[in-house]
């Protein structure tokens, strides 16, 4: 059977993420890091593409997700979703509302669901209203996204900077009434000219009820992790899922090139433990430069090791300042992806990366093409294999999320005793 859905994810952490999701619900679900490699013929039920679409220009990303649309249709998936992050970061500008629109006006369908939020982790949608670690998200440290800053908490106002078409809400009142209420609640915003339509994710039994809804109808879908998987679960059967092959062993290597307090704390914790290098945007050496101390430094290590661009307040400041915010993010994102071309060469095959954007340029880097993610396990969600002959084991970390240990225990899962 083909596909059952196709999920277009807005970065490579949360790809990985999601997959894992549906791999520990026994659902086969590989993720594809190029969009030739749809083309593979699998027989998974379910397909999961890692774009880089979130801070990129929206006509940037437009061709990338309409890219991936193609790739995924062309593999037979009978469905094709939109999956962005639990807080659903975007820049007033950004890409949530177009990618919205493309998925419309290739499904020929309307109104688009779309459901952010996560209440797992303490991310929830109530009335229209984004909370982050039970906060405002306009109050939590998403405020101080350097690329991505989420200043309002409305999201029905601010998706609709974002599509010329109007966004409508169905709150967690209605959807307390079950899917029948919550349908003709829906039909009456079409009728009022809704395009899109954001539903509440108080709780858990909120997102089943969207889940229900979208399987029902088969609307295009927008939405964060918990809808994506449960509206997988329902469209895919589980199968017996083959166990992964064992990682390969040996040194691990931290990238870090997420900032903040979060990925701060954990190369603090790292570093009593094993050698971090960290490396300054402004160093007068230049990126080339960077990258020839990284890898020279590295070669006189024993052990796991970790290589930052990450900063304080203080040092973000000075870099963006002086390169501008998106410069300076592409440029430690550059150095890192080059860093770990060299230590692949020189014999690396397990990485550690600290941050969405930072990830893609990894994975790119590498010449990955589809990875196996992998279940749930001690270090939670992000682990992947990659499929060749010559694996590497990744954990792809948003830098937001783990607690202060969580990267020394993500080198420890190698056995390595030195």
């Amino acid at each position: 059977m083909p596909p059952a859905i196709g999920i277009i994810a807005d970065d490579f952490t949360g790809a990985v993420m999601v997959a894992g999701m549906l791999e520990g619900r026994g659902i086969c679900c590989p993720v594809l890091f190029r969009p030739e490699a749809a083309a593979g013929g699998s027989r998974a039920r379910a397909l999961v593409a890692a774009a880089r679409s979130r801070t990129v220009p929206a006509v940037d990303a437009m061709a990338e997700i309409g890219a991936w649309h193609d790739a995924l249709s062309a593999a037979g998936c009978m469905r094709i979703a939109y999956k962005a992050c639990a807080s659903f970061d975007s820049t007033p500008q950004g890409n949530i509302g177009p990618a919205a629109d493309l998925l419309a006006a290739r499904a020929g369908k309307r109104p688009v669901l779309m459901s952010a939020g996560f209440p797992r982790f303490g991310a929830t949608v109530h009335q229209g209203y984004l909370f982050y670690r039970h906060r405002l998200v306009s109050d939590s440290i998403k405020r101080f996204d350097p690329l991505t800053p989420m200043e309002d908490p409305d999201l029905v106002r601010f998706l609709g900077r974002q599509t010329p078409h109007p966004v409508a809400l169905i709150g967690h009142l209605i959807l307390r009434q079950g899917i029948d209420a919550v349908e003709d609640a829906l039909r009456n915003l079409v009728v009022e000219g809704a395009g899109h339509v954001l539903l509440d994710t108080s709780d858990d039994e909120d997102v089943a009820v969207v889940a229900g809804l979208a399987a029902r109808l088969e609307l295009p879908v927008v939405a964060s992790d918990p809808l994506i998987v449960e509206l997988v679960a329902r469209l895919a059967d589980a199968t017996d899922v083959t166990p992964p092959p064992a990682p390969p062993r040996g040194r691990s290597v931290v990238l870090a090139g997420s900032t903040g307090p979060v990925v701060m704390d954990q190369l603090a914790a790292f570093a009593q433990h094993h050698p971090v290098l960290t490396l300054d945007l402004l160093d007068p050496r230049g990126a080339e430069g960077l990258v020839g101390h990284a890898l020279e430094w590295a070669a006189g290590q024993c052990g796991s090791l970790a290589i930052s661009t990450a900063t304080g307040a203080t040092g973000l400041a000075g870099s963006q300042s002086a390169l501008g915010p998106i410069r300076a993010a592409r440029m430690a994102e550059d150095i890192l992806a080059r860093v770990a071309k060299g230590l692949h060469d020189a014999g690396f095959r397990r990485f550690v990366v600290a941050g969405g954007e930072t990830s893609g340029a990894v994975v790119a880097a590498l010449g990955l093409r589809h990875a196996r993610a992998l279940p749930e396990g001690p270090l939670g969600l992000g682990c992947c294999l990659s499929e060749s002959d010559d694996p590497v084991w990744m954990f792809l970390k948003p830098g937001k999320l783990g607690a202060d240990d969580i990267l020394l225990r993500a080198v420890a899962t190698e056995g390595e005793t030195s």
